[in-house]
């Protein structure tokens, strides 16, 4: 085990040339614990079981993708994960080419600062590409991620990785959830996610980090598929919602006329 301390903590560097993991935020450092023995075995076990499930998804979501959206089939972001490292977080891409993400960071900084639900900005955002929604919803998504699964640098289990945007600010007490690998599903997901605010987040993947187990592992990857048939019901009345509340075509062409 180590001790992680401000200077071995990755955060966003200011200039391109700046070490991957060099630290700029204080905080009291907390003993980083080894990755359990089991987990790497129990998450090459999980992927060989479910191969039949997750490799008609995969060509589903590639076939969709391509076939709606010019570009890349991927959406590679740096991701800080366990201990502070910075890794390479692989998705499916939902979005347009090029879309803007200052949107999602004043988000973030609005969740961070108040007791919102973590609610995703999904329901009428442009940027999404057709059947983009659906496949966020249920998580598909993040499926490329079982790369950096295999690569060790995630789990099947564990707090979702976040961006060095969204370390940079963190305090000194959410720092710990950065001592377990992070995951493509997690305590915080079985738990509300959608329904529940940063801090409770925050204190659920601390809570995951403590008390990591292989029972635990199993309970929360049952619990997953719930989940996500929640979300995706949630979504669709969302956006449902949404467009119930956009005015009609005739009401704009008539607020139109009077601001003429």
């Amino acid at each position: 085990m180590r001790t992680i301390t401000s200077s071995s903590v990755a955060s966003e560097p200011p200039q391109s040339e700046a070490p991957r993991n060099a630290g700029q935020q204080a905080f009291q450092p907390f003993v980083l614990q080894p990755i359990p023995s089991w987990k790497k075995s129990l998450d090459y076990a999980i992927c060989l079981a479910t191969l039949v499930i997750t490799l008609p998804i995969w060509l589903f979501c590639t076939c969709l993708i391509l076939l709606v959206s010019p570009g890349p089939l991927f959406f590679v972001q740096e991701r800080v994960g366990y201990g502070g490292r910075r890794f390479n977080c692989y998705k499916f891409r939902t979005m347009k080419t090029g879309a803007d993400t200052a949107s999602h960071q004043n988000y973030f900084r609005q969740l961070q600062q108040g007791d919102a639900p973590m609610r995703k900005l999904d329901a009428l955002d442009p940027r999404i590409i057709p059947g983009g929604r659906i496949i966020r919803a249920l998580g598909l998504d993040e499926l490329p991620q079982l790369i950096n699964v295999i690569k060790g640098e995630m789990s099947w289990v564990g707090p979702r990785p976040c961006t060095p945007f969204e370390l940079q600010r963190y305090d000194a007490s959410q720092m710990e959830r950065l001592s377990a690998l992070p995951g493509l599903t997690g305590l915080w997901q079985v738990r509300g996610k959608n329904r529940t605010t940063f801090a409770r987040m925050i204190e659920l993947d601390i809570e995951y980090a403590r008390n990591q187990s292989p029972i635990q592992d199993l309970k929360i990857l049952a619990l997953t598929p719930i989940t996500l048939a929640m979300q995706l019901f949630e979504a669709i009345a969302s956006r449902r919602s949404a467009s119930a509340n956009l005015p009609s075509p005739s009401a704009v062409q008539v607020q139109g006329a009077t601001d003429a």
